[in-house]
This record gives structure tokens, C-alpha cells and sequence, in this order.
């Protein structure tokens, strides 16, 4: 298994846990970005910037991934093509994303694009709270444990 985080939006806080996940289980994390990202230098711990554009950083992490990875994003068309690949995708909310939520995520995140477009103000997603940390802290937890037990 490996980690690929679409770190361009991910908060600072969710990669500093991802970081001392991946040096307490050995686990390559790589961040995959369009502007530089400081990384603590590690052998697990990978940056891997990609020019600018729409999607490139997505298109970089589905085309790398396999199936068993973990893919760490809140892009939900991104969430989506990974699961359809055999990853498990994990929001920096801690949300976890399956194939059993994905679809109806998609359908409500193409709604409310489709509001935005017609000038109606959806205002942002609020900010990261404690919870959420936790939410994340936990579910990756989770997620590395039962790896390790099949290894």
C-alpha cells in the first residue's frame, strides 16, 4: 500500500499526521501538487510536484495509484475515479469515501456547482475543526492497522 494525498488543498495539520504515520509504519506517502510543498526529509516522505492546470495533480495520482492504496483528497471526482481503481479514498475530514457514498457525493457536489454557476452564493466548506482531525486521525489509524494485520 501506499498513500498518494492531493496536497494542494490538503491543511497543513492532516499532512503533518500523515507524516508521522508514514515514519511510525514505514508507509511511502507521496503528495502530489502544483506549487512546492515543504516535506520533512524521510525515505517514506515523497513530493512530486506537476505544471499547472485543471486536474493534473488528479490525473498524476489516478494514473500512479493501485489497487489497495490509500488516496487521501476532498475532490470528489477524484475520490471517485480512485475507488473505480481498487483504492480507498479518505477526505482530510475524515470522511471515508466507498462505493456505497461516492456516487451520491458526486451528484450533490455537480448540484451544488451547478447553483454556484447560476450566481447563487453556497458559501465555502467551514473550517477544519477538532473533530474533524479526529475523524482522520482515527479512520487513517484504522486503515494502516488493517494493512499491517494482512501483511
Amino acid at each position: 500500500m501506499k498513500i498518494w494525498v492531493d496536497a494542494d488543498a490538503c491543511p497543513v495539520v492532516i499532512k503533518e499526521i500523515l507524516f508521522k504515520a508514514a515514519e511510525r509504519t514505514q508507509i511511502d506517502v507521496t503528495l502530489v501538487a502544483n506549487h512546492a510543498i515543504r516535506i520533512p526529509s524521510s525515505k517514506v516522505i515523497h513530493f512530486m510536484q506537476v505544471s499547472h492546470g485543471f486536474d493534473i495533480a488528479d490525473n498524476e495520482i489516478v494514473a500512479r495509484l493501485n489497487p489497495g492504496d490509500l488516496v487521501i483528497t476532498s475532490d470528489i471526482p477524484l475520490a471517485d475515479e480512485a475507488i473505480e481503481k481498487g483504492a480507498t479514498c479518505l477526505s482530510p475530514r475524515g470522511e471515508l469515501y466507498t462505493k456505497a457514498n461516492i456516487k451520491s457525493r458526486l451528484n450533490m457536489r455537480d448540484f451544488m456547482d451547478t447553483l454556484r454557476s447560476s450566481g447563487i452564493d453556497t458559501g465555502g466548506p467551514p473550517a477544519l475543526s477538532q473533530s474533524n482531525r479526529m475523524a482522520f486521525a482515527n479512520h487513517l489509524d484504522k486503515i494502516l492497522t488493517q494493512h499491517t494485520r494482512h501483511q
